[in-house]
């Protein structure tokens, strides 16, 4: 691992100090410089290097065991789990399922809740009607092999979308639920990425740990005639999941 020092720690920043050496961690993994043979450093002189007491330490090791991006083993030290995210393609059609691929051996979307909304100013620009106009939502979940990879919120206008909840409800399918509702193909339109941590939501419907970072896109998909029918703000597991975008 590099040298880090507390200096890269900001004391008051509101951001716990075991919640930063965490993403020091996370990120150093990420580049291949977090450890020698995928072993960790003890916890004194991680300690050292940050410079925190072993307490902090060891709170954010806690949190990346929670979340699977460490494993400790009595007796021999703290490891980096190695897993393999799943690759999601953002492409000109986007498609849950379909973009795992053979990835998953099973991939599954349930509805959380549903509901009708006045839209709000960023829903009513992104899918090309006037603010407060009637628009549904849906509060979703998707799994691959029944792990959680990504919650979403997907809005539609109500007005061409009515009863597109239920349909969901049937299918269990975006793509479906919209066919059942005239639209038989639609195409990516805009998509925009951010990373940030996990809200408390995020950490309870993906079952990770608080510290944790996800991947958010807000994204719009139109019809045939180029029309905006959803507007979906998405949170992936950046630990999950790698998002990759694909030029037609």
């Amino acid at each position: 691992m590099q040298d880090l020092t507390g200096a890269l720690l900001e004391r008051k920043s509101g951001v716990a100090l075991w919640r930063q050496i965490a993403d020091l961690i996370r990120s150093d993994i990420a580049t291949g410089s977090a450890a020698k043979n995928d072993r960790l450093p003890p916890e004194m002189e991680l300690a050292g290097r940050y410079g925190v007491n072993r307490h902090t330490v060891r709170a954010a090791i806690a949190a990346l065991e929670q979340e699977g991006v460490l494993r400790s083993e009595q007796g021999r030290g703290t490891f980096i789990r190695r897993r393999k995210r799943l690759s999601y393609p953002i492409a000109k059609r986007t498609r849950f399922s379909a973009g795992l691929g053979t990835q998953a051996g099973t991939t599954r979307t349930r509805l959380l809740q549903s509901g009708e909304d006045a839209a709000s100013q960023t829903v009513s620009e992104n899918l090309d009607i006037a603010p407060d106009t009637p628009v549904i939502r849906l509060d979703t979940v998707s799994e691959a092999d029944g792990v959680p990879v990504s919650r979403a919120t997907s809005w539609f206008d109500a007005n061409r979308f009515a009863g597109i909840d239920k349909a969901f409800e049937e299918h269990a399918s975006i793509t479906r639920a919209l066919a059942a509702c005239g639209v038989t193909d639609y195409v990516r339109k805009s998509t925009v990425i951010e990373a940030r941590h996990a809200s408390t939501e995020d950490i309870d419907l993906l079952r990770l740990s608080a510290g944790a970072i996800v991947l958010v896109t807000r994204a719009v998909n139109a019809d045939a005639d180029g029309r905006p029918i959803q507007y979906s703000e998405t949170r992936f597991a950046a630990d999950r999941v790698e998002l990759k975008i694909e030029t037609d």
